[in-house]
């Protein structure tokens, strides 16, 4: 059985040309331990095969950030499945997903998923990603900040009221 050659490096500058120690696995692991340990080496070290791309903690911590548009597309496809099995209801799509309600509500007005309430949707003129609802009128004209009436009035002619799109989306 062979042995794997390891680098001992300074895991805080990972510096792979200048390794501190080299030799076979269990012995630089020992190595590497009472060094650390007694003090001669005052920084953590790390245990690499050589030819390897060292990066540094940040980069590495970094790179194991989670994505946001991931996470999005995993919540939309619980919703989705949800919505398949019968749930069109943004009430019904939070019990069965468990997701916050304005969460829900968000990624189902973002993807368009039609629901079997009826509901009022404002659409930001320049951000379509920003999307306010309401399940009646007078709600929606206490979330923008604007008289019911005029909510109303730009419903039926595709208005603007304070930046946003009005629209009256029916049951299904």
């Amino acid at each position: 059985m062979t042995e794997t050659q390891v680098l001992v490096i300074n895991a805080d500058l990972p510096d792979i040309d200048h390794p501190l120690a080299i030799g076979p696995e269990p012995e630089m692991f020992k190595l590497a331990q009472h060094n650390y340990k007694s003090g001669e080496w005052p920084f953590p070290v790390r245990l690499v095969k050589p030819g390897t791309n060292v990066r540094s903690d940040e980069a590495y911590l970094a790179s194991m950030l989670p994505d946001p548009q991931a996470e999005e597309r995993e919540q939309i496809k619980e919703i989705r499945r949800a919505y398949r099995a019968g749930k069109h209801t943004i009430r019904a799509l939070t019990d069965e997903t468990g997701y916050f309600t304005q969460r829900v509500s968000y990624l189902v007005h973002k993807y368009r998923l039609s629901l079997r309430n009826e509901y009022w949707r404002a659409e930001k003129y320049n951000d379509p990603n920003k999307i306010i609802t309401g399940q009646t009128v007078e709600l929606l004209g206490d979330k923008l900040g604007a008289p019911a009436q005029s909510i109303r009035q730009a419903s039926y002619s595709n208005g603007i009221v304070c930046g946003y799109y009005i629209s009256r989306v029916s049951k299904v």
